[in-house]
């Protein structure tokens, strides 16, 4: 007998909130019906408008709070624009590291199976505000106007922004300055609906530990007029600008940077440090966007790999040769493997500028690479694997496991698909020994782990 939905679209209803999803609603029961509702919080009551309704579960809106939760932070109305892509900004930031740990530990025992393993207590910030050292915001046009900001949720409606709390004041200041110069000299803004206009993304990148700037317009045409007064405009205003480059995305899609890139003006990189390491980077170079956590997370593989200088390390998905680099300083050797040509290209430079000749890169699908390395007779001691939110392809967890390292180091954005890998290599003949989830994006639902495992 099919199960009746015991709400409708449009009811509105008293409701407690039990919990909160992976990405920050708050949920709230009725007959053992889910329904989320953003910006919601545990333990509180509140009336509701449901606005959806799904088979198993629906969705609603606040409507008024009736009883709030002691981890409720307040934000006046007027300052709402600043907290754009900050879904847990209205929870203390106690309350988020809270929230943050114990999804790990669900997710561990749920998905992983792995009941009993060390999970630390999560590495939090001092101070959770403007960290990011990288924005690239959409563009578009209301009232005559260039404007700049972030998609309100679930919407490609652009929200005209000036300032960020989770933006480092570098980017701030370059962004809206960037905004400012393109309205005065007449830019024309990108307009997604009809894919007509010019501007389509204004991108600022800032280097904390050198104070380099670099700025990136990505239009839809490959002609940018007012090209000479730009860069006039942008060196006058940003004096710690170094690198001013021009992107050409002409596709009709979600995806940011197009294929073709020009620097218009300066260097075609900017340069910063993690530790003692230098590292030069691109437009389209992939950098950790929370610089003071990246130390921390960094500093902790390299305590999990517990290298001595006698290893043999492989670093998968190595990217521009942030994790690669900072392991050949402790290891024999290290082999770095990633798929995006630009960032071996960037990783090799990095190696070069740091006169670090114990690491090789290659270009290439981290599974197939590190099953040739494995078939041409290369052992790794330790394997330390970085991969994006979808996790490690099985061909890779299977490559591991039949290369038999005596350590994985599994680095992770995504707690769900690390259990499920955890799971396989745990059935594969690996232990997880200890984890240590790190906040490396305050203010929103992700978090940050560290995976140490060993052979059995």
């Amino acid at each position: 007998m099919e199960k009746i939905i015991p709400v409708s679209k449009n009811d509105v209803i008293d409701v407690v909130f039990e919990d909160l999803t992976h990405d920050g609603s708050g949920v709230a029961k009725v007959d053992g019906y889910p329904i989320f509702v953003p910006y919601a919080l545990p333990g509180e009551k509140a009336l509701i408008k449901v606005t959806k309704t799904n088979k198993g579960y629906g969705f609603g809106r606040l409507m008024e709070l009736k009883e709030k939760s002691k981890n409720r932070v307040e934000v006046k109305k007027e300052e709402a624009h600043k907290y754009g892509g900050s879904q847990l900004h209205h929870l203390s930031y106690e309350g988020q590291l809270q929230f943050k740990e114990k999804t790990v530990r669900e997710v561990m025992a749920r998905i992983g199976k792995l009941e009993d393993v060390t999970i630390h207590p999560i590495i939090g910030m001092e101070e959770p505000l403007h960290y990011r050292n990288k924005a690239q915001v959409p563009v578009g046009e209301k009232d005559g106007q260039l404007i700049a900001g972030f998609f309100k949720p679930r919407s490609h409606e652009i929200v005209d922004t000036n300032e960020s709390i989770i933006q480092h004041p570098a980017v701030n200041e370059a962004i809206q300055t960037v905004k400012e110069i393109c309205n005065e000299l007449g830019v024309e803004p990108y307009i997604e609906k009809h894919h007509q206009g010019v501007l389509r993304h204004i991108m600022a990148r800032y280097a904390k530990q050198t104070g380099e700037l670099m700025i990136v317009l990505v239009t839809r045409t490959a002609k940018l007029l007012q090209k000479n007064n730009l860069v006039e405009e942008i060196t006058a205003r940003l004096p710690h600008v170094k690198s001013i480059v021009h992107n050409v995305n002409s596709k009709r899609t979600n995806v940011i940077m197009g294929e073709k890139t020009k620097v218009l003006w300066g260097n075609d990189v900017i340069y910063d440090y993690i530790g003692d390491v230098k590292f030069a980077i691109s437009p389209l170079s992939f950098y950790q966007i929370n610089p003071d956590q990246t130390k921390v997370l960094y500093s902790k593989a390299l305590e999990f790999a517990g290298l001595t200088g006698e290893e043999t390390v492989i670093d998968a998905y190595c990217g521009i040769g942030t994790i690669s680099l900072s392991l050949a300083q402790n290891a024999k050797h290290v082999l770095g493997v990633e798929v995006v040509p630009e960032a071996i290209a960037d990783a090799r430079r990095n190696a070069l500028i740091n006169e670090i000749n114990n690491v090789e890169f290659e270009v290439g699908e981290a599974a197939n690479v590190i099953s040739e390395w494995y078939q041409d007779g290369n052992r790794a001691d330790v394997l330390v694997v970085d991969p994006p939110r979808k996790g490690c392809e099985e061909t890779l967890l299977n490559t591991i496991i039949e290369m038999k390292p005596k350590k994985v180091v599994y680095v992770s954005c995504n707690p769900a698909t690390l259990a499920r890998d955890l799971r396989i290599l745990e059935d594969g003949g690996y232990h997880t020994v200890e984890i240590q989830p790190v906040d490396m994006f305050p203010m929103t639902t992700h978090v940050e782990c560290c995976v140490l495992l060993e052979k059995k």
